[in-house]
């Protein structure tokens, strides 16, 4: 008799069309029921188009029914939302209370970077009117899905991402929203799109501490927040604001980020502090969390964002980070 473990060993190796994720890492697979080698599969319609559904249909009959002592497979759709479904082991937003700190560099660099390690990962793109996710992961292409959900595009690496962009009829395109849209947009990627299972779920804010920020702190289980910064005096005390906002709404700030830290000459080993002095520490205790780490200026991240390559990219600081950021989260507390 088949047991439900083969079935399900199955099931993983049928990949939705246009998305790198099987039916269980989507969390697709409602039951399994198996009787005197009659084997029942109940599949969630969940962004899923009738002509896929039919595709799935044909194609997990025919695996199925390659496993020992099965008779006969049946698939049958039951209805669920993407918010039933999903299922993310840890989220980390991104924040800044300035634009122009590379923000989103960082959190497309984590993403990229917890990817390698062998999590499953997904970028949650709030950034309304300033999206640039999608460009850094040279993705161009519409998201599919059905009147019951959107999936994430995925990434050269897996990395499942949806972002405004990816919606747009061009990249180019302006989003001219008053907050109120934005919000509900950004509560729609939240609640509306299947993320199905993932250990991590980085979000890009938006910069500042307006309605994108409190929507996400307010709607989303935040697991903790980064916050990203340059040495700059006038960057330092906006990004204050940002730290404050998050410990009013009693979100854990992790740590923070000093990114574009200092330029490092090859030929010498100097590091020349472009911005000023750092600030790292001094940022460190005004959040009261660890500074997770210094990214340097290297004009090679920037032309792998340029070319859509940012997952080419890898550097001992932001594994670093990245290390640091997973002790942060396994200790308990809030700051």
């Amino acid at each position: 008799m088949p047991s439900k473990q083969e079935v399900e060993e199955s099931l993983s190796q049928i990949f939705i069309p246009g998305i790198t994720r099987n039916l269980l890492q989507m969390n697709l697979v409602r039951d399994i029921t198996i009787d005197n080698g009659n084997v029942k599969i109940s599949l969630a319609t969940t962004a899923v188009s009738d002509k896929i559904q039919d595709w799935l249909k044909d194609k997990i009959a025919g695996m199925v029914s390659d496993i020992t002592d099965v008779h006969e497979v049946t698939t049958e759709f039951v209805s669920s939302t993407p918010k039933e479904l999903n299922q993310i082991g840890r989220i980390i937003a991104v924040m800044s209370g300035k634009g122009g700190v590379g923000k989103s560099l960082v959190a497309g660099l984590l993403a990229a970077d917890l990817s390698r390690r062998g999590n499953d990962v997904g970028i949650l793109d709030a950034d309304i009117t300033g999206p640039s996710i999608p460009k850094m992961f040279g993705l161009t292409t519409r998201p599919i899905g059905s009147d019951t959900g959107i999936m994430p595009l995925p990434s050269t690496q897996g990395i499942g991402i949806m972002s405004m962009n990816l919606l747009l009829p061009s990249e180019d395109e302006a989003v001219i929203w008053r907050g109120p849209l934005m919000s509900k947009a950004i509560t729609q990627f939240w609640e509306e799109v299947l993320w199905g299972k993932l250990d991590y779920l980085i979000i890009d804010l938006p910069p500042g501490t307006g309605d994108a920020a409190l929507t996400i702190m307010q709607t989303v289980p935040l697991n903790g927040v980064v916050e990203v910064f340059t040495s700059q005096d006038l960057t330092t005390m906006v990004v204050r604001k940002a730290i404050k906002m998050a410990q009013k709404m009693n979100i854990r700030v992790l740590g923070v980020i000093e990114n574009m830290s200092y330029l490092l000459i090859p030929e010498t080993g100097k590091k020349i502090n472009v911005f000023g002095k750092s600030k790292g520490e001094e940022m460190a205790q005004a959040s009261n969390s660890p500074l997770l780490g210094q990214i340097p200026i290297d004009p090679k991240v920037a032309d792998l964002c340029d070319q859509g390559k940012i997952e080419s990219y890898e550097s001992d600081a932001v594994s670093s980070i990245v290390a640091n950021i997973l002790t942060a989260l396994d200790k308990k507390g809030k700051n």
